[in-house]
């Protein structure tokens, strides 16, 4: 698919709620709500990637989904991922508990999402 059709093609359901969640919490939220929202993906793709790459590779496996775990699965990746975690952290470390509910509250409902939009293409959902 070129950059033209892609611009043209509607968002599934799962992805326009994943978006519109993420630029919700960037416009009301603040850095730390915003950080723990984007965490999901970030962990979850090193997570996945990772535990990929230790699978044997089927010959049947298309090119596009080796390279797509051999980004993932990279030390480079695997460490800015641990740098998110860490960021996180750190920018929950003293405030308020009701700005951390309001963190994880973020961090949840982005997890849901990305799991939605996992499922959705497991099961080729439009």
């Amino acid at each position: 698919m070129d950059a033209a059709a892609l611009e043209r093609e509607e968002p599934a359901a799962a992805t326009r709620a994943y978006t519109d969640f993420l630029l919700r919490t960037a416009t009301l939220g603040d850095f730390a709500e915003l950080a723990a929202a984007l965490l999901p993906c970030m962990w979850g793709y090193a997570e996945i990637g990772e535990r990929l790459a230790q699978e044997p590779t089927p010959a049947d496996r298309p090119a596009a989904y080796t390279a797509w775990i051999a980004t993932y699965a990279d030390p480079e990746f695997q460490r800015l991922a641990a740098w998110s975690r860490a960021l996180v952290d750190r920018a929950a470390d003293g405030l308020p508990e009701a700005h951390r509910a309001r963190m994880h509250a973020a961090f949840a409902g982005c997890s849901r999402l990305e799991l939605g939009f996992w499922e959705m293409g497991w099961t080729r959902a439009r």
